[in-house]
């Protein structure tokens, strides 16, 4: 099991995609769906409280996560366990997922207008700590336009992963970006505040980065420079050896 575990985490592959992963996750996060709602998220899971304590607000993001990340990582490890099934036609199904990851990242800049549909569920369960991994769920489930095109591209790149366990691994790096900074956010509730209404002063850059990441994405995978990275990533983790 642990050689298995090993062999996952050492893929050059994975080495490539799950920065790219985390990072979509951290864009999310940063999107105009996402930012301004995170104060309102954070007081939902506490219970609506004016002055929630700090480790409630801690323990109830961590809860808001890890709903969100359960309902990434088991599509991730679908998609992974699909691309398995279409291994043998893996250069057709890669230049398929480099196209749709361009789309993906020009509907994420706002480039593909008939993509950004809100797709949000409106029903939520109780406030409070009780509710908080349901909201996570429903959140994960929701996929807001802003999240939808980043997810989607993970996903994508799941399926290239030809793996259940190492398209698992991808959506639950992207899950980190995403919420971390939830955790972090009700850390220093106060100065988190202050520094969203900064970033979200930039809100239309960080969003034509995030897409023209996506874009790059799809455009590596599409011309097959993807793979040529994948194979020297393999090679470099393959003749490394530890010092002591």
């Amino acid at each position: 099991m642990s050689g298995d575990l090993a062999g996952t985490m050492a893929a050059g592959s994975l080495l490539l995609a799950v920065p790219v992963a985390a990072a979509a996750g951290l864009v999310s996060f940063l999107s105009p769906c996402v930012l301004p709602l995170v104060p309102g998220y954070l007081s939902y899971v506490t219970g609506m409280s004016d002055d929630p304590r700090r480790g409630r607000m801690v323990a109830g993001s961590g809860l808001f996560v890890l709903g969100f990340s359960l309902v990434f990582v088991l599509g991730g490890a679908l998609f992974g366990g699909l691309g398995a099934a279409l291994l043998g036609n893996a250069e057709v199904v890669t230049r398929v997922l480099g196209g749709l990851t361009i789309v993906l990242g020009l509907a994420f800049a706002g480039l593909v207008p008939g993509l950004q549909r809100d797709l949000r569920i409106h029903r939520f369960p109780a406030a409070g700590l009780a509710g908080a991994p349901l909201l996570g769920v429903v959140f994960g489930l929701g996929w807001t336009p802003c999240i939808g095109p980043t997810l989607s591209a993970v996903l994508a790149l799941s399926l290239d992963q030809a793996s259940a366990a190492r398209g698992a691994t991808l959506a639950f790096a992207y899950a980190l970006g995403l919420g971390l900074p939830f955790v972090l956010a009700a850390l220093a509730y106060r100065k988190a505040l202050r520094t969203f209404t900064a970033v979200r002063r930039h809100t239309p850059l960080i969003t034509r980065a995030g897409g023209a990441m996506l874009v790059l994405v799809g455009v590596l995978l599409v011309t097959g420079l993807w793979g040529q990275f994948i194979a020297s990533l393999q090679g470099w983790v393959g003749g490394f050896e530890p010092v002591i």
